[in-house]
């Protein structure tokens, strides 16, 4: 299973990014794209703060599989099972995103 994180694809596009990722983003083979490429980026996208290095060398026991941030700009993400959760969350991004009334 390749690793298909949209913050990796999004940290390829550089200064093009202009907040909507789009299905042809994630289709546009670039290093830091993890649709497109199996294994990790070529680099780190994003300085590593002690929360992330501590989850890194103590992972949370879980069987989540897919993550979208919140959309509120807090850093926080929606965690799922499943890609029929995992669209739900992604919907409640949008909604946080365009500030409307959030997803049940």
């Amino acid at each position: 299973m390749r690793l298909q994180t949209d913050p990796s694809v999004i940290y390829g596009m550089g200064d093009s990014f202009d907040g909507n990722l789009r299905r042809r983003d994630l289709q546009t083979d670039t290093p830091y794209n993890s649709y497109t490429r199996a294994g990790l980026p070529p680099t780190p996208i994003a300085f590593v703060g002690s929360a992330a290095l501590e989850a890194a060398v103590r992972p949370a026991a879980t069987d989540a599989l897919y993550f979208v941030a919140t959309g509120r700009g807090d850093g926080r993400h929606y965690f799922a099972t499943s890609l029929v959760a995992h669209n739900t969350n992604v919907a409640r991004h949008l909604v946080n995103l365009r500030g409307g009334h959030k997803v049940p």
